[in-house]
């Protein structure tokens, strides 16, 4: 005749249910790490979708008022949209600043503290106009922010041809 022990059978049904919590647990806080990094990556990409957008804006401004009346005075012309033309790096070195009406009102629409990008600054833009013969009226947008939970300085270029 056998006899079962159930002393050695006790606890197994609880150590089974505190490990199948335990795996449960984990994946939930997984769920909720993946959660908070696809917002994360939402943000980036609405800035960078803003910072597209300014750059056209800002290509499109130049475009509609640059003189054509001679290649000499679109040279001339293109020229007053340059913004901090020998400052490459977000900022961080002063160079000449625009005075145009166009180029400042775009800067105070990047800037902008509710509509603009986060953490963006005037000297921290560029707009680069090359006109020589070789460049074909080149103009080099830079525009740089940082996101409000994040100390990395992001850029976004673009760069057109104005004829």
């Amino acid at each position: 005749m056998s006899v079962s022990n159930s002393s050695t059978q006790s606890g197994f049904f609880l150590i089974e249910a505190l490990l199948s919590i335990l795996i449960f647990s984990l994946g939930i806080l997984g769920m909720v790490a993946i959660n908070a990094r696809a917002i994360e990556a939402r943000a980036d990409a609405e800035y960078r979708t803003d910072a597209a957008r300014f750059a056209d804006d800002i290509v499109s401004q130049i475009a509609l008022n640059v003189d054509r009346s001679s290649p000499a005075n679109m040279q001339t012309s293109l020229a007053t949209f340059a913004h901090q033309p020998t400052n490459p790096d977000c900022g961080l070195n002063g160079s000449t600043l625009s005075s145009n009406v166009v180029v400042t009102t775009w800067l105070g629409r990047v800037t902008a503290a509710t509509t603009g990008l986060p953490g963006a600054v005037s000297t921290g833009q560029q707009i680069v106009v090359a006109t020589a013969a070789t460049d074909f009226n080149r103009v080099t947008v830079n525009l740089c922010w940082r996101a409000p939970s994040d100390t990395a300085v992001r850029r976004h270029t673009l760069i057109t041809y104005v004829n």
